[in-house]
């Protein structure tokens, strides 16, 4: 007699929507066993029977090789009665209980589902819906779990006789495909004129005409509207920057394909891997020479007349919808596309709302009715140092857990920083940072947030008992989480302090408990003694910190007008450096000699000039007194043009002191002099820009040896904004290496402050787990 034992398994990870039961059945009736499969809130349930060396075998495989956008973090089994079952079913869907299940992120149409689009034979020939269960949309449309048809935007379309055939035959690429569709059952396209009346003609057809005509076009995406325009014409996107009042920022394009990626820019193996991820990200890469050919001036307007065409940077990126596809099909021409707002309002994702705030920026509108749940910018990517270094983490990645090196005592919700801003959810060893939702500076932003925590907390089934926020008071997330009502009344806060919280995500990113020497360079962040921190080295775990060194402070002139205006930290730096007898022949004196003394008063006396030791100033004020730029049009625009103009081949450096101990200062004001000096002496800007970045890096270097021989650890975290510099990162981090140090960088989450809400998150947990 054969022996049959049966196994109730139960698989946690991202295994909903990404074809994890098709997968199941089929490995399953390989194997010959009998059972069921199904989804529920904690994941995916299987009981199976059979030989005892079928059902190990079975059981091996759904952790060793699961479907392509599958994501198994735990497989448990335990024995159970057999009952001589030998089919094999797919059950419905269970709920009720916690939810524990993980959402996946929106996936790039597959190369499937292109040939069926391209194929004239087929049934989904040339329509801008195609997916199956290994693409499309998942997090945007997501309402509710477990991940079925009813609990996404999906619930509105019938599907046809044929749709329904694919969806429930387990040997169909379809099967349980939640947004499957076709043009009889699913969404359509519509051209629209800028006041919301329907246009005549094709709508992809007619889009392509006007893309072709210099128009500038809007486009329902995956996570919300994008604006587009041929980016090789300059009058088209002239008027998209106008429309936007977006006067230098850099514009994304998107390009056919890999081919057409590589006209423009350089790609290496790294990128290439980004670029056709399932995530398709907006890559930062080095432009080609030949690239100006094909991309408007306007495309990369910063800087532009002191760089060569091969020395700027362009953010590329492939299609990721069949949209997309069959609009850049039908262009042959890379095209921009840039996020569907104005200013810095967030992205438009309802139709209503965007024909509104869009139309006088748009001359047609592309949409169609398949509703956007949540709005997803997208992600921005580089490489350094062979890995991936994220800007800004949404779609495609979010949202996608982050394991935790150790469980959470209780869940957690970090309300994250004020620019840049992202959430975080926290709960067991999972931490769920949210999409990227941009500056609290304004209503609309702000209320993103507060929608975005409501369905964050619904989606994983978590209230909070620990709430974690920024230690500044006047932050629009900070006063979210002192005033929770309801039901998240009763969480305890708890404030994290900025370069803490950069400090902490550096490690969470790296799976790292610490202690680390941190070093958090960025722009601001509210310090325990009141000033305004931003260029520090700390002593850290999850736990606490200690300040071990930082930037000497400088008055900021004018508060925020100091940030905007960066020829104001020059002033301040120069009437340091200079003792009050700042060279009188310095062009950035000139420039600004109608405003020079007042603003100097405003730092001497102290009034509106609050004290920062923030890196990201140090940038600004070397980069005006270099003459790169006095007032920016957009956050770390001076210091993102100074890094670009570096000679790479330059390997001086100025002198720099760091005085004191306990904590140390490094005298910044001492670089700003030695670069007037350079620009007094004639000497040409790339080289400054590189002496002025080799001495930041050794300045790094040589603080944290310092503090290693204090006592300190031997392994550094390099976070903060200001390490998103390749050139900084890249030439510290070797320093570093080079002195016996181990270096973390960031992975998985921006370095920037879109990173701040895990670190807060974590930081929050481990305090928790002292209690």
């Amino acid at each position: 007699m054969i022996t049959r034992v049966r196994s109730v398994i139960r698989v946690e990870g991202v295994v909903q929507g990404v074809g994890f039961r098709p997968f199941v059945y089929g490995l399953a009736v390989r194997l010959g066993l009998g059972g069921l499969v199904g989804n529920d809130e904690r994941g995916v349930f299987i009981e199976v029977e059979g030989a005892p060396a079928l059902v190990a075998e079975f059981t091996a495989a759904l952790s060793a090789s699961p479907p392509p956008l599958a994501t198994v973090e735990r497989v448990s089994a335990r024995p159970a009665q057999a009952t001589g079952e030998t089919r094999f079913a797919i059950a419905g869907s269970a709920g009720g209980g916690p939810r524990r299940t993980l959402v996946s992120p929106d996936v790039a149409t597959c190369d499937d589902c292109l040939r069926e689009m391209d194929d004239p034979a087929d049934r989904r020939y040339g329509y801008a819906f195609v997916n199956c269960t290994n693409c499309g949309p998942r997090f945007t449309i997501v309402r509710d779990v477990p991940y079925d048809r009813p609990n996404t935007t999906m619930a509105g379309f019938a599907m046809c006789a044929g749709c329904a055939r694919e969806y429930h035959d387990p040997a169909d690429r379809r099967f349980h495909a939640q947004p499957v569709c076709c043009p009889a059952c699913g969404p359509r396209l519509r051209l629209l004129g800028p006041a919301g009346g329907p246009l005549p003609g094709g709508p992809v057809e007619e889009a392509v005409r006007l893309l072709r005509g210099g128009g500038v076009l809007a486009v329902k995406g995956l996570g919300g509207y994008h604006l587009a325009a041929l980016a090789s014409c300059e009058p088209a996107v002239a008027a998209l920057r106008s429309g936007k009042r977006r006067r230098e920022k850099p514009f994304a394009v998107m390009v056919t394909d890999l081919a057409a990626a590589r006209l423009l820019c350089e790609v290496d193996e790294a990128e290439e891997r980004l670029l056709t991820s399932g995530a398709r990200p907006i890559v930062l890469l080095r432009g080609r020479a030949e690239s100006a050919r094909l991309v408007a001036p306007s495309v990369t307007p910063s800087g532009a007349s002191r760089r060569r065409p091969g020395d700027r940077w362009l953010g590329v990126m492939l299609p990721y919808t069949p949209l997309h596809h069959l609009l850049l099909r039908g262009l042959d021409a890379p095209m921009v596309l840039t996020s569907g707002n104005v200013s810095d309002e967030p992205i438009a994702y309802r139709d209503e709302d965007a024909l509104a705030r869009l139309g006088g920026v748009a001359d047609a509108f592309l949409v169609h009715d398949r509703p956007i749940h949540t709005r997803t910018d997208d992600s921005v990517v580089r490489v350094l140092r062979g890995r991936e270094l994220p800007l800004r983490r949404s779609r495609g990645y979010a949202p996608r857990p982050l394991p935790l090196a150790r469980a959470l005592p209780r869940p957690v919700l970090a309300c994250g920083a004020e620019l840049k801003h992202t959430f975080c959810v926290a709960r067991d060893a999972h931490a769920f940072v949210s999409h990227h939702i941009g500056d609290l500076e304004n209503y609309e932003t702000f209320r993103s947030f507060t929608e975005g925590v409501g369905h964050f907390l619904r989606l994983f089934d978590v209230v909070p008992e620990v709430v974690a926020h920024d230690l500044h008071p006047e932050y629009l997330s900070t006063k979210y989480a002192l005033a929770l009502e309801g039901p998240l009344a009763g969480a305890r806060p708890v404030a994290v302090q900025h370069h803490h919280a950069h400090v902490a995500s550096c490690l969470a990113d790296n799976g790292a408990p610490g202690p680390v020497i941190g070093v958090a360079f960025d722009g601001l962040g509210y310090g325990p003694d009141a000033t305004l921190w931003g260029g520090e080295f700390l002593v850290a775990d999850l736990v606490s910190f200690e300040r071990a060194g930082h930037l000497a402070t400088v008055p900021m002139p004018g508060g925020a007008a100091a940030v905007r205006q960066p020829w104001r930290m020059a002033a301040a730096y120069l009437d340091t450096a200079y003792g009050g007898a700042v060279p009188g022949d310095l062009d950035v004196v000139r420039r600004n000699a109608e405003s020079w003394e007042g603003v100097l008063a405003l730092g001497r006396r102290g009034v509106n000039a609050p004290l920062t030791s923030s890196a990201g100033r140090l940038f600004d004020a070397a980069a005006s007194v270099a003459g790169v730029r006095d007032v920016i049009g957009y956050e770390g625009q001076a210091a993102i043009e100074w890094e670009s103009l570096a000679d790479p081949a330059e390997t001086g450096r100025y002198g720099f002191r760091l005085t004191g101990s306990a904590p140390f200062v490094v005298h910044g004001a001492d670089l700003v002099a030695a670069v007037a000096e350079d620009v007094r002496a004639g000497t040409e800007t790339g080289v400054v820009s590189a002496r002025f970045h080799n001495t930041v890096a050794r300045i790094v270097a040589e603080g944290c040896a310092r503090v290693r021989r204090a006592g300190g650890p031997s392994t550094v975290a390099l976070s903060g904004g200001v390490f998103q510099n390749a050139l900084l990162l890249v030439r510290a981090a070797a320093l570093l290496e080079e002195d016996g140090f181990h270096v973390l960088t960031h992975g998985r989450v921006p370095p920037n402050d879109g990173g701040v809400s895990l670190g807060q998150a974590v930081v929050a947990g481990a305090r928790d787990a002292r209690r």
